[in-house]
């Protein structure tokens, strides 16, 4: 069986959510609903539950603020944020690689996400942190960061701190401020949508990202950015213009 608890304030949500749920999976039970955090918070501690479908956004406690009221080491369960927040806003959640479900919620991004978590149930406790501050922190700030998963353990990068990333096969590798290099076991394409809507970062190429930031020259003849640190990327001919765009652009 695959146990959870439903928490929004709006009881036609819940309603609408528990239903959804037992339309995707019959295997799926929910133990309680709950209508704000105190009363998530006591249900979670008496049902053990393996996911906890959250609303974000309620009055009196921001959904976020669960993580007040738990150690990293009791956070033995997966959380999915319901949310209603603008585009800059699921960017964080993008960068800190947390489950979310935009509202109104698609019965079909529901199914994939239920079917995600049966694979794999783990808890990543360091990420909802990573979210807590990438939802503080001010549009495109530096100060937001990125999850990224190497062969033996979970890192979390400043995005200020992040120079270029090169595909290599499935794997992309990171090139960091300071010369550090940092092998990420996902694909390039996982992280150009991780970072959609940072101003930031551009696809100079089918291999490679780049900050803005960064950049020192640019040679349309050549097909190459050359970056801080002496770092090469290939530009394609066809976005030297809009590199240049969104150089005179960069404040």
């Amino acid at each position: 069986m695959f146990h959870c608890i439903i928490v929004d304030d709006e009881p036609k949500a819940r309603i609408l959510l528990r239903n959804m749920l037992a339309e995707t999976d019959d295997t799926i039970r929910v133990l309680a609903e709950c209508e704000d955090l105190a009363s998530c918070v006591r249900a979670i501690r008496h049902h053990k539950p393996h996911v906890v479908f959250l609303d974000i956004e309620m009055p009196g406690n921001s959904g976020i603020e669960i993580l007040n009221f738990f150690e990293e080491s009791e956070i033995d369960f997966r959380i999915v944020f319901t949310t209603g927040y603008s585009e800059y806003a699921l960017q964080a959640f993008r960068l800190s690689a947390i489950d979310y479900l935009l509202k109104p919620i698609n019965p079909l991004e529901l199914a994939n996400t239920v079917e995600r978590i049966q694979k794999d149930i783990s808890s990543t406790p360091g990420a909802y942190n990573a979210l807590y501050q990438n939802l503080s922190v001010s549009r495109d700030a530096g100060d937001k960061c990125m999850l990224i998963n190497l062969s033996n353990a979970t890192r979390f990068v400043k995005l200020r701190d992040i120079i270029m990333l090169r595909a290599d096969g499935s794997y992309t590798e990171f090139y960091m401020k300071g010369g550090e290099k940092l092998l990420a076991s996902k694909n390039l394409k996982l992280f150009e949508e991780r970072l959609a809507g940072s101003s930031q970062f551009f696809r100079s190429h089918k291999s490679f990202i780049i900050n803005l930031r960064y950049v020192r020259e640019c040679n349309r003849s050549e097909g190459t950015v050359w970056l801080e640190g002496d770092y090469e990327a290939f530009l394609s001919g066809e976005k030297y213009d809009t590199l240049v765009s969104k150089m005179e652009l960069l404040t």
